[in-house]
C-alpha cells in the first residue's frame, strides 16, 4: 500500500505531526530517522530533513527511493513576505521557486533552473483539497492563502531582502526547503504540496518571533494534515 510522505526541517515541526500519529515505528536509513505510522487510518511516513535546500533534497530522494509513496507533503514554518499575512496564517505553496538560484549570466531569469524552469507547480488537486479543507474548517480564525513560496539557503531577516523577493517573485512566504523538495519531486514525478504556517516577518529582529511562534506554527500545520488525510 502506498504511503503519504511528510517532510519537515526541524524537530518541533516533526513533533507536531508525530503527536497525531498512531501505531508508530521507526527505521533509520543513512542516519535519517523515518517514523512510520497512521494518521486517520492512512499509512504515513515522516522524516526530519534538517535545515536548508541540500538537506531537504537529500532527504526527499532517500524517502522516494525507500518507500512507495502516494504523494509528499512538506510542512513547517515560514516568514511572511505578504503584508496581509500575520503570525499563524497558512500559505499553501501553489508554486515554489528558489530565490537564490542565479544563472542570469547565461541569459536566464533569476530562479530559473535548467531542465526545471523557474516556478515549480505543486499538485493542483492537493492544493485544492487542502485549501477547501482549511476554508471549510476554520482554524482559529486564521487566513489561508494559496500562492508562491520562495526558498533559499538564508534565514531572511532583512526587510530589504523581504521586499526584493516579494517584488521579484510575487512570493507570499520565504523559507529554506520547500522549493528543493519540489524540484526533486518534479524530477521524480511524485505529486507534492508545501504547507507553511507564518512564524515571523523579516524586520531585522524576527529570529525572536520565530523562536516564540515555531511550536504554534508547527501545531497548525499538523492540524491541517490531520484534517486533510
Amino acid at each position: 500500500m502506498k504511503k503519504i510522505g511528510i517532510i519537515a526541517a526541524m524537530n518541533e515541526e516533526i513533533n507536531g505531526v508525530k503527536n497525531i500519529m498512531t501505531n508508530i515505528s521507526e527505521k533509520q536509513i543513512y542516519e535519517l530517522i523515518f517514523i512510520e505510522g497512521n494518521i486517520n487510518n492512512k499509512e504515513c511516513v515522516i522524516v526530519q530533513s534538517g535545515i536548508g535546500k541540500v538537506n531537504a533534497a537529500r532527504t526527499t530522494q532517500i524517502l522516494i527511493d525507500n518507500y512507495n509513496l502516494e504523494y509528499i507533503v512538506n510542512v513547517g514554518s515560514a516568514a511572511s513576505l505578504n503584508d496581509k499575512l500575520n503570525i499563524g496564517d497558512i500559505v499553501i505553496g501553489e508554486k515554489l521557486i528558489q530565490h537564490d538560484f542565479d544563472i542570469t549570466a547565461f541569459g536566464h531569469n533569476k530562479g530559473y533552473i535548467s531542465n526545471v524552469g523557474e516556478y515549480i507547480q505543486s499538485d493542483t488537486m492537493l492544493v485544492k483539497k487542502i485549501y477547501n479543507c482549511c476554508s471549510n474548517n476554520k482554524i482559529e480564525d486564521i487566513k489561508i492563502k494559496s500562492g508562491v513560496i520562495a526558498s533559499g539557503d538564508i534565514f531572511c531577516t532583512s526587510e530589504e531582502m523581504k521586499n526584493k523577493i516579494n517584488n521579484k517573485f510575487k512570493a507570499d512566504a520565504v523559507e529554506m526547503e520547500g522549493a528543493a523538495i519540489a524540484q526533486v519531486c518534479y524530477l521524480d514525478k511524485i505529486p507534492f504540496v508545501v504547507i507553511r504556517s507564518i512564524s515571523d516577518t523579516p524586520n531585522g529582529n524576527n529570529n525572536i518571533t520565530f523562536d516564540k511562534f515555531l511550536v504554534i506554527a508547527s501545531k497548525r500545520c499538523a492540524n491541517i494534515i490531520n484534517q486533510v488525510i
